[in-house]
């Protein structure tokens, strides 16, 4: 799809890859709304050139309202960018429910919610673009992703289920799976990150991937390659591998 002229709500934008997309979105001509819980980090990324929606992706009415004006001040939408997130890494000598179920909240159940937000009316115009952000970190259980990973994981199989679901509709479903990425969310990870990015360089390869009508986008291409190739390694292997670096 071209991205000029079109009109995106990009969810999640306060920071990171999404204020990153949303920026890149406007260098490109879309028209732009945002939406994230903190105002003033949004007052910030739209820099006066968006439109400012203030929502918690774990309020499904929230969600939904945000998603109503944006279609009233600016029109149907054409694309939405779903990349509101949530990390934290689980010690499995203490292991914290709370921090689990705010995995599920925030990165499984808020995305199900701006789906619902935009889905009815993009299926009723036959005519639109969902975009999740999911990671590569879904594709293999990784120590210390038990939460994290395991809500990718599932975001990755919910949006190729939607996909599927109405593959013969006019509505595309796109997954983004980003490798390591320089946000909040990474800021003081005490594990290597190997090809990490910065996150406008992910903004330009997510708009790039969007352009030119990608299934799937999934960046940098080393990471790709590398986080590929182990959905192929056999189990028994893939947890030899990680026993070097598991408790005692």
């Amino acid at each position: 799809m071209k991205l000029n002229g079109k009109v995106a709500w990009v969810v999640g934008a306060s920071s990171g890859i999404g204020a990153a997309v949303a920026r890149e979105l406007v260098c490109r001509g879309a028209t732009v709304a945002i939406s994230a819980r903190r105002k003033e980090q949004l007052q910030d990324v739209a820099g006066g050139d968006m439109l400012i929606l203030p929502a918690d992706v774990t309020d499904a009415a929230a969600i939904a309202d945000a998603a109503a004006r944006v279609r009233q001040e600016l029109g149907p939408i054409d694309l939405a960018v779903l990349s509101a997130g949530y990390w934290k890494q689980m010690d499995p000598a203490d292991w914290d429910t709370e921090v689990f179920d705010q995995h599920i909240r925030v990165n499984l159940t808020g995305m199900s919610n701006s789906i619902a937000a935009v889905l009815p009316d993009m299926l009723r115009r036959h005519h639109g673009v969902i975009a999740g952000i999911a990671s590569v970190a879904g594709y293999r259980g990784l120590a210390g992703s038990e939460a994290y990973g395991a809500t990718k994981a599932a975001q990755i199989n919910m949006l190729e289920s939607l996909r599927v679901h109405i593959a013969r509709t006019r509505v595309h479903v796109i997954t983004i799976c980003p490798g390591f990425v320089r946000t909040d969310l990474t800021t003081g990870n005490p594990f290597p990150m190997p090809f990490i990015i910065d996150a406008d360089q992910a903004a330009r390869s997510i708009c790039d991937g969007l352009e030119r009508e990608r299934t799937e986008i999934v960046f940098p291409t080393r990471m790709a390659l590398l986080m590929k190739t182990a959905r192929l390694v056999p189990a028994r292997v893939w947890t030899a591998v990680w026993a070097r670096t598991s408790l005692t």
